[in-house]
C-alpha cells in the first residue's frame, strides 16, 4: 500500500516547454563555457545553483563563487522570462491523476530542483495549490541538498505525516530523480514525459518505468493486486 506519492514538478507533472533546460544552459554558456547535451542531461533534476557550478566547472579551473552566483541570477530571469512568455501547463492527464490518487487516500507532494522563488510562479501558472491539487510540496530551499540526496523526499513525508518509506514512492523524469528514491528508500518510478528515453531510464536502478505520471492510479491499483 502506498499512502504518499512524491512527483518532481518539470517533466513530470508539469510541461514547461524545455525552458529549464534552456534557460540553464543559456546561463552557463554566457559565462565562456560550452555547454554538451549530455552534461545537461546529468545534471538536469538537481538544484539549479549545484547544476551550474558543475557545469561552469567543466570549462575550466574551480569557478569563484561569484561568477556562480551570476549565472544563478542569470539563469533565474531567463526561466522566469521563458515562463511569461510561454506559461507552463500540466502535462495531459495528471491533474485527473493527481484527483484520482488524493480521492484514494493517498497523499501528493511535489518535490523540485528550484527553489521557492521560482516554484511559486511555476505553481500558480497551473493553478495548483496546497490544500487544493496537492498535500505538500518541498524545494531546494527546505533541505540542506537537493537530488540526488534524499531530503527532498523525506521532507515531505515529513510534511505529509507519512513515516515508512515502504508506502512511499517517488517518480520523476531524470536520472537524478530515480537516484534520490533509491537514496530516500522508496518505490522508484521513471516517466517518459521529459527528455529522456526509456532506455536512459532503465539503465538507472528503478522499479518501473512508465509513459506518464497519469497513468499512476492503474499502476498502485497493480501494485495492491500483487500484495
Amino acid at each position: 500500500m502506498i499512502d504518499l506519492v512524491a512527483l518532481d514538478m518539470a517533466g513530470t507533472t508539469i510541461d514547461d516547454h524545455g525552458a529549464v533546460y534552456t534557460a540553464l544552459r543559456l546561463a552557463v554558456e554566457e559565462t565562456g563555457v560550452r555547454v554538451a547535451s549530455a552534461d545537461l542531461q546529468t545534471w538536469m533534476g538537481t538544484d539549479k545553483l549545484t547544476a551550474i557550478a558543475a557545469l561552469v566547472r567543466r570549462g575550466g579551473p574551480e569557478p569563484e563563487p561569484q561568477r556562480v552566483d551570476a549565472a544563478f541570477a542569470r539563469f533565474r530571469e531567463l526561466l522566469a522570462q521563458a515562463y511569461r512568455d510561454d506559461p507552463p501547463v500540466a502535462l495531459p492527464g495528471v491533474l485527473s491523476a493527481l484527483g484520482t490518487l488524493r480521492a484514494s487516500g493517498v497523499r501528493v507532494a511535489l518535490t523540485t530542483g528550484f527553489d521557492d522563488e521560482v516554484v511559486g510562479p511555476l505553481l500558480r501558472s497551473v493553478g495548483w495549490s496546497v490544500g487544493e491539487q496537492l498535500d505538500a510540496v518541498v524545494t531546494t530551499s527546505d533541505v540542506p541538498a537537493g537530488r540526488p540526496a534524499p531530503y527532498l523526499i523525506h521532507r515531505a513525508m515529513e510534511r505529509t505525516g507519512v513515516a515508512d518509506v515502504r508506502r512511499v514512492l517517488a517518480a520523476g523524469d531524470t536520472a537524478v530523480d530515480l537516484l534520490a528514491a533509491r537514496n530516500a528508500g522508496v518505490h522508484a518510478v521513471g516517466v517518459l514525459t521529459g527528455a529522456l528515453s526509456r532506455a536512459d531510464l532503465e539503465a538507472v536502478p528503478h522499479d518501473a518505468i512508465l509513459d506518464s505520471v497519469a497513468l499512476l492510479p492503474e499502476y498502485l491499483t497493480g501494485l495492491l493486486v500483487t500484495e
